[in-house]
């Protein structure tokens, strides 16, 4: 499985794109800004140029895991009960840890992760956890096929 993150609209605190799964539109993105990071970069140079909490990962290609239990989703009921915490987790991102994909409205949702949702409002989503189950389970039965899935943000 290949996810697209096509980043459109580059705002000074946040960044709108959008997801795509095997080359199909499937929902809006919401990111920190984006810095124009770029993976070559390595990670000595990504984290001199980062603002902790307020910084899209860098553009490039990763491999996502699905089966990292994050602490903190697993401790909220309803990431419990659709996947025990385990969240689509982006591997090896230069200058950050635990970048996941998850739901949420604002950029003061993200520290650095992606979330999933509609772009209804300016510089919000909406209808985020229920785009985020649906692409969890898309997700979780090519993970449970052996499929291997990568991300890539652009």
């Amino acid at each position: 499985m290949k996810l697209l993150v096509e980043r459109r609209w580059k705002k000074s605190t946040y960044t709108i794109g959008r997801l795509y799964v095997d080359g199909v539109w499937f929902c809006n993105t919401l990111e920190d800004k984006d810095r124009g990071l770029k993976k070559e970069y390595g990670a000595a140079v990504v984290r001199s140029r980062k603002v902790a909490g307020e910084t899209a990962i860098p553009t490039g290609t990763y491999g996502v895991a699905m089966n990292v239990t994050s602490p903190k989703y697993a401790a909220v009921k309803w990431y419990w009960d659709l996947c025990q915490g385990k969240m689509p987790r982006l591997l090896s991102v230069p200058g950050f840890d635990g970048i996941l994909v998850h739901s949420g409205s604002t950029a003061l949702d993200t520290m650095g992760c992606i979330l999933v949702g509609r772009n209804t409002k300016v510089g919000m989503l909406t209808e985020s956890r229920v785009t985020f189950e649906a692409l969890y389970k898309k997700m979780k039965a090519a993970y449970d096929k052996g499929e291997q899935i990568t991300i890539e943000i652009v």
